[in-house]
Formats: C-alpha cells, sequence, structure tokens
C-alpha cells in the first residue's frame, strides 16, 4: 500500500508549530510508516511541485503576495489542513489589525519601515486565501491532537472530530482547581478546548490561544476578568484579544 504524501508548508509566523513537532517523537515516527514526507523545511531540504496528499500549512495570510503560492499549494493538495493559531484564526500576528499600518510597521522595522518588500496586509486565517478541509488550533498545537486528526485522515474519514466546548469542561474533567478560586484570572469560559487544558493545570491562566467557542461572550469575559480576575478595564480588554484579535467585531 502506498504511502500517503504529505507536505508541510509555512507562511507568516514563527514556524513554532513545525518545531514542535519535532518534539513529538514516538507518535510521531510512527505515522511515518504511513506518511511520505515530501516537504518540510524544518527537517529537511528537499521541496516537491507534484500532486500532494495531504497539505499542512502554518502560519497567517498576510501579504497578497502569498497568495499565488497559496493557490497552488491547494491545486495540487487532495486535503489542506491549516494548523496552529496563526494558520487558523491569523494567531498573535492579528493584533496589527487593530493599529494603524505606518504606526505597526515603524515600531517593527524602525527606519526599514518604508522598505517595499515589508508591505503586509491584515493578518488572517489561510481559509482567507484558499479552502481549507481541517484546522488544527493552538499555539502551539497539541501534540495529542494532531496525532488524532491525522490518524483518521489516514482512516480515510469524511468528518474529523474537534471539539467545541470551552476550557472549563477540560479542567473540571482533570479536576484541576478553577484559576478564579486562586484569585487569578483565565480566559477558559470562552477559549475552545482540545488541548486538554495543561496550563491552568499547571497554575497558567488559559490565553484562549486555540481561539473561541462559537457566539463567545467577550463583553461578559471582559467583566469577569475585571470583577474576578482583578484586572484593569484595558488590560481586561486586551487579555480578550491577545490570541484572538480577529475574533473581535472591529477586525
Amino acid at each position: 500500500m502506498a504511502k500517503v504524501k504529505c507536505a508541510w508548508f509555512d507562511f507568516t509566523c514563527c514556524e513554532g508549530c513545525q518545531i514542535e513537532m519535532t518534539n513529538f517523537g514516538a507518535p510521531f515516527l510512527q505515522l511515518l510508516d504511513h506518511v511520505e514526507v515530501v516537504e518540510f523545511r524544518e527537517v529537511m531540504k528537499e521541496t516537491t511541485d507534484g500532486p500532494i496528499d495531504v497539505a499542512f500549512i502554518e502560519g497567517s495570510f498576510s501579504r497578497e503576495a502569498d497568495r499565488a503560492r497559496l493557490e497552488s499549494i491547494r491545486e495540487r493538495s487532495s486535503l489542506v489542513v491549516a494548523f496552529g493559531s496563526c494558520a487558523t484564526s491569523g494567531g498573535i500576528n492579528a493584533l496589527k489589525n487593530h493599529m494603524d499600518e505606518a504606526e505597526y510597521k515603524e515600531y517593527v522595522y524602525g527606519a526599514d519601515s518604508a522598505m517595499p518588500h515589508l508591505d503586509t496586509q491584515k493578518a488572517r486565517p489561510i481559509s482567507a486565501a484558499i479552502k481549507v478541509d481541517y484546522e488544527i488550533k493552538g499555539c502551539p498545537m497539541s501534540r495529542d491532537e494532531f496525532i488524532r486528526v491525522v490518524t483518521q485522515l489516514l482512516h480515510g474519514t469524511d468528518k474529523v472530530y474537534l471539539p467545541s466546548y470551552p476550557v472549563c469542561v477540560e479542567c473540571k474533567l482533570r479536576e484541576t482547581v478553577c484559576r478564579y478560586d486562586e484569585q487569578d484570572h483565565c480566559m477558559g469560559p470562552i477559549a475552545i478546548a482540545g488541548c486538554g487544558a495543561p496550563c491552568p493545570a499547571h497554575g497558567i491562566p488559559c490565553e484562549a490561544c486555540r481561539g473561541m467557542v462559537a457566539d463567545a461572550n467577550q463583553e461578559a469575559m471582559t467583566k469577569v476578568l475585571k470583577e474576578k480576575g482583578g484586572l484593569s478595564e484595558q488590560w481586561a480588554e486586551k487579555k480578550s484579544q491577545m490570541f484572538t484579535a480577529n475574533f473581535r467585531s472591529d477586525a
């Protein structure tokens, strides 16, 4: 039986999700019994311009110049999977969407900000440029979820299971003490689950790096962050957009 041809591509991102995959260890190595890696910049120099069974794309769509490359990947691929927060929602890159272009370019690039190759647009998910078949959220993505999704794809499933409930559910399942009971703050009530809630379990507030549940009540979340989490109004508002700037109505 022929192996499934898979390729990994990156756009506007830190490439942290790809690097994280190199730390997956045995579960990822076991997938190699069924997968032929034809392109993966972080671990190999070979590239491909041929047909691909599954293309994994990391990073946000933030330059119109990247559209042609994305369309080429889509045309050559049977399935496209966006993975990581940047690819699935625009991620932390989308914070710039709420700033003036000249302002953020000067802040980041200084005297070089006017150089033409630094031109960018609003950071958006890959789905803003091409059709995406499946998404694996997170910053970085969860190893267990990635392995599960890829395993389901290899078995030819028509529908990959992805949770739609908030992180609070996973905290309850782990019997993790709520961060608010510890006089802390947390985005868990509106953050979408799937990671297993490791951050609250280790005393770290959830930052909603996977995005928000459908119809998330951001106004109520900001109120809770202020009244229960002890954050100032300004900081509470910033907390609710760190990884989810494109979820705001003015994005």
